[in-house]
């Protein structure tokens, strides 16, 4: 018999950090999670930019019970699924013809060490076993596994792990005109000179061993809801043909609808050879992930080796995949790619209103349901906080005690230095939760910032 635990007792799990104290959740409801006394707090971040049904999505988890009556589970080496095939079909549709295949894994982190690994199985299998290196960009995110976070370009998150990261991945300064464009220096110009790093980078590296450039379509957690210029990843997109180098996109966090498209890549008038998906694909009610690469890809391992040297335990997990298929039916069937086009325009003027001459805050940015406030020491130089304050810790205190939840981060500018919010609200969102949204974060900013 499986026992829940319904009282206080010392708890038996490793936490995020030894020192927290968490409130316990105990149920949701639309866009609200609530505690075992009865707050209720308004989620205003998706948990990490998942939740994005909110917390109350009774087809998905009918959907996952049918499945989990019919087939938990059949390992991949034997069995494919009907929920599996499925999903890969809505996911392919969705592509306009990007991609052929899908890969389903459990976690960004491991759809990110997928793309890579069959970035570079696609080299080997068509003659080109020196295309081992990749570059990625400074200030970018891609997980927490070793390969996943030597690809990253987190500064803090590296730190600690650095003597066990591997050589072959390489940088080159991520594409923020608000912050980094020169006095006089124009959007375009501007990113047309970050794309160039690329070149440069492949250049020096030989563009015989490079295999993959690997960037967030907008970048999350590092940098908050960053949007490259116009023309920068067609830019980018022309260099990596010009060298025969792999384009891969992480979409662990702006993927799935959440900057208003299905893909974030719609958006740029390209699409990419690999792309990884995760978080809202789920809704949060199962973990699932999904690495999709194109025909070319696909073709040069079916008509090579045919065996992908790569797997894990739960890939392809029936009742997952099944959530996934459900999650896509609530997204279709609810108009949500709309409404998040909708909302996040609200959202974004409403923040504008109240912020937007907020001395502490410097830019507020970001695509659909994806949003970013960049917060400073300064309005007029845009100079961060200074690091010790540890700025983004006491906002996420404070929001939780005025019943909002906040994805604040630090090491906005370099990886020590900076802050800010990211806002990756449910696509449920409507008017009344954006008015709500904004007076807490109000008294949020107002309790950690009016005697900075």
């Amino acid at each position: 018999m499986v026992r829940i635990v319904t009282e206080p007792r010392k708890s038996r799990v490793f936490p995020r950090h030894t020192a927290a104290n968490l409130p316990t959740a105990v149920a949701g409801d639309g866009a609200y999670l609530i505690d075992s006394d009865g707050k209720r707090y308004l989620d205003a971040s998706g948990g990490a930019a998942v939740s994005c049904l909110g917390h109350h999505a009774p087809a998905v988890v009918r959907a996952v019970q049918r499945q989990l009556d019919e087939l938990p589970y059949a390992h991949t080496s034997f069995f494919t699924s009907l929920a599996a095939e499925s999903l890969a079909d809505l996911l392919v549709g969705y592509s306009h013809g990007a991609f052929s295949r899908v890969y389903f894994l459990s976690g960004g982190s491991e759809a990110v060490e997928t793309a890579l690994k069959l970035a570079r199985q696609y080299h080997l299998e068509t003659g080109q076993p020196a295309r081992s290196q990749f570059i990625a960009r400074r200030q970018s995110y891609h997980g927490n596994t070793l390969g996943a976070l030597a690809a990253g370009g987190s500064q803090a998150r590296r730190a600690p792990f650095q003597p066990m990261l591997a050589p072959a991945f390489h940088h080159i300064d991520p594409c923020h005109y608000w912050r980094w464009g020169e006095t006089g220096e124009s959007a375009a110009d501007y990113g047309r000179r970050m794309a160039d790093q690329l070149e440069t980078k492949i250049l020096a590296l030989g563009p015989e061993n490079v295999a993959a450039f690997l960037a967030e379509t907008v970048v999350g957690a590092t940098m908050g809801a960053v949007a490259a210029t116009e023309g920068y990843f067609q830019r980018i997109r022309q260099i990596c043909d010009k060298y025969g180098v792999l384009l891969i996109l992480d979409e662990v966090m702006s993927g799935a609808g959440r900057t208003g498209t299905f893909f974030a890549w719609e958006q740029e008038g390209i699409a990419p050879d690999i792309v990884c998906l995760a978080k809202g694909l789920g809704a949060g009610i199962q973990p699932i992930a999904a690495t999709l690469t194109s025909a070319r890809i696909y073709g040069a391992i079916e008509g090579g080796s045919g065996f992908f040297q790569h797997g894990h335990t739960y890939i392809g997990h029936a009742a997952a995949c099944a959530a996934g298929v459900a999650v896509i039916n609530e997204i279709e069937a609810n108009n949500l790619l709309e409404a998040v086009r909708e909302r996040g325009v609200s959202l974004q003027q409403a923040l504008g209103l109240k912020f937007g001459q907020h001395p502490h805050v410097g830019d507020i940015r970001g695509r659909g349901l994806f949003v970013g406030l960049e917060l400073v020491a300064d309005r007029s130089t845009g100079d961060p906080f200074d690091p010790d304050r540890q700025l983004a810790g006491r906002l996420k205190k404070a929001a939780m005690a005025n019943g909002l939840m906040i994805y604040p981060s630090s090491g906005t500018v370099d990886g020590i230095r900076g802050d800010h919010i990211l806002l990756a609200p449910p696509y449920i969102y409507q008017d009344h939760h954006i008015e709500e949204l904004v007076d807490k974060l109000a008294t949020t900013l107002s309790d950690c910032l009016d005697h900075a």
